[in-house]
């Protein structure tokens, strides 16, 4: 099977030849995909138990855009965010960047992702203080942002994990929104588009950005569902999913990569094709900006919420009359000997001291 990093090592070089003006942290990615688990990084020594044979494996790269590192991160993020989940209705909303300020926005990525995070956000926390509505002042959601369509395309869109409720003025009951929808749309909308224009002034970029864009409706879509543990399950792959996976990669030919998408709406599987160039130049724009935070946590689900969090279950335990369901933590992932099947264990690292990982 081909893989990304097999990609990038046969036809990044050539990559960065034509476009040797490319940011430095494309370049950072670059490196880290071609050289993870090249021995690169290092080597780590496993023993089997079972007939005392050594392992030599090659250390991973742990860039968090290359596909070969994120299985185990998704994993320890989704267990310990179920550890911090509370009961109750949740529902995922999402915030979607026009099409006409893409352009704006992959040159601007580090400020228009931090006022799409502002606007998207601070809309949601007055509509829910609003008592039409819920009449909170402390609700509780978890953001994360994603870059891509499912052909590669460039489209920014933050996904929300909501709590269906919040917390009353003086923290002592929990208050909660209707069943069938958290805010409404419309005003939601609305209320983001204008944050995020006052941000594009503040930040010297409005003067870009066509006028008929302000006076359009802006797509927000809330979606009720079942519980805690799917709402969380469903974000996990999204925190730490790359652009494409390894997985929907078909095969290289002639200089033209090869890839599966879903079409929207559809479980009906398509074959993309694109040319290697580009294909490399679509994964490079999903690259965040170094530091960027995709995954930030708001009001009583922040980590500096001074209400406690088993306070906080308690009071929509009381509420709902539902006990919250415990998640037993998971062993850790063993691997094993490829000559007789034997459980290994870890003996030492042999880490270059003149290497670090990017």
């Amino acid at each position: 099977m081909t893989t990304i990093n097999e990609i990038f090592r046969a036809f990044a070089p050539e990559y960065i030849e034509r476009y040797p003006n490319m940011p430095g942290h494309h370049r950072k990615v670059i490196a880290a995909i071609i050289n993870c688990r090249s021995g690169k990084y290092g080597t780590t020594v496993y023993r089997c138990l079972k007939c005392g044979q050594k392992h030599f494996i090659s250390r991973s790269c742990g860039n968090r855009h290359c596909p070969m590192c994120q299985y185990h991160k998704t994993q320890a993020w989704l267990e310990k965010q179920l550890n911090k989940q509370v009961g109750g209705q949740h529902f995922m909303i999402t915030f979607t960047l026009p099409e006409e300020i893409r352009p704006i926005a992959r040159q601007n990525q580090k400020l228009v992702y931090q006022a799409l995070f502002k606007a998207s956000s601070q809309a949601l926390k007055k509509l829910a203080q609003d008592k039409r509505f819920i009449g909170t002042s402390l609700p509780g959601f978890t953001g994360v942002l994603q870059t891509w369509g499912r052909q590669l395309q460039y489209h920014p869109h933050i996904h929300y994990i909501v709590v269906s409720g919040g917390l009353s003025e003086n923290r002592d009951a929990w208050i909660p929104s209707r069943k069938d929808f958290f805010v409404h749309e419309k005003p939601l909308s609305i209320i983001f588009r204008a944050i995020f224009m006052k941000e594009m002034k503040k930040a010297g970029l409005s003067g870009q950005i066509p006028s008929s864009v302000w006076k359009k409706d802006w797509v927000v879509d809330s979606e009720a569902m079942e519980s805690a543990d799917n709402s969380i399950r469903y974000l996990a792959p999204y925190v730490f999913r790359v652009a494409i996976s390894n997985s929907r990669i078909v095969k290289v030919e002639d200089r033209f990569v090869y890839f599966k998408y879903r079409k929207h709406s559809s479980k009906q599987m398509k074959t993309m094709r694109l040319e290697v160039m580009e294909f490399i130049r679509r994964f490079l724009q999903h690259v965040l900006p170094s530091g960027f935070m995709k995954v930030r946590h708001f009001g009583f689900m922040n980590p500096n919420c001074c209400t406690p969090h088993e306070t906080i279950v308690k009071l929509i335990e009381d509420h709902t009359g539902e006990t919250l369901k415990k998640v037993e933590p998971s062993e850790p992932p063993k691997q094993y000997c490829s000559d007789c099947g034997g459980e290994l264990v870890y003996l030492w690292s042999i880490i270059p001291m003149f290497h670090q990982r990017e």
